[in-house]
């Protein structure tokens, strides 16, 4: 183990046994404030990259030694940003887990207390009377249902009445209006005046009609 893993390892052991080490809440701030550390470095680089590069295509041709340099610098900038990148992926993928860890850590405490308080509150029930209670409402509802039956039928009195009696009263009412109906319709008068007498001619053909008939009859 090298000097630098017993060196954080003594101290953090000191801080467990003065602290008893660190809440998720302080965690979360620490790394944090590292994250936001390491993102300014990389700013800091990138600027300076962008002028080593700059420093290089400036002195081009005219001093090689200078651009060498300046190139050199840029790939020592070029690591140490790649570096960066890796740490604080690192730093992120730890964050988020402690924050999983420390929601998951809060969820069962708050279901904790759910079941402590659902606990208490079944202290004080009686299944017995529980069930006591559920067929009590049963009987209840089962009167209430009687009620609203007997409420909805038809009253007894409606059927002390004979169809059969009631169709021929219907009848007979029937009856009266239609030879009312009748006396009151009026046929039309006879005319007072005479109606014509029937033409001579006709008369003497009606006569001789009848002699042709007699003498017909004489004949045969």
């Amino acid at each position: 183990m090298s000097k630098i893993s017993k060196f954080f390892k003594g101290g953090g052991s000191a801080a467990s046994k003065g602290r008893g080490g660190p809440s998720p809440q302080e965690a979360l701030a620490r790394l944090r404030e590292t994250e936001e550390m390491l993102s300014k470095k990389q700013e800091y680089l990138e600027t300076r990259i962008e002028r080593e590069l700059a420093a290089a295509r400036q002195h081009g041709t005219k001093n090689k030694r200078a651009a060498l340099q300046a190139l050199k610098r840029k790939k020592r900038y070029e690591k140490q940003l790649s570096q960066i990148d890796g740490t604080l992926s690192t730093i992120e993928f730890q964050r988020e887990a402690l924050e999983n860890s420390h929601t998951n850590t809060e969820v069962l405490k708050n279901m904790g207390y759910a079941a402590q308080a659902m606990k208490k509150v079944h202290e004080n029930m009686d299944l017995n009377k529980i069930d006591d209670l559920m067929q009590d409402i049963t009987e209840q509802q089962d009167v209430a249902q009687e009620i609203s039956d007997a409420i909805s039928n038809r009253a007894a009195f409606a059927d002390e009445f004979d169809e059969d009696e009631l169709m021929a009263e219907l009848e007979e009412l029937e009856q009266e209006e239609l030879n009312k109906g009748m006396r009151d319709v009026r046929l039309p008068s006879v005319p007072s005046t005479s109606l014509p007498s029937r033409p001579a001619s006709t008369k003497k053909r009606a006569e001789d009609e009848d002699e042709m008939k007699q003498l017909a009859a004489w004949a045969s």
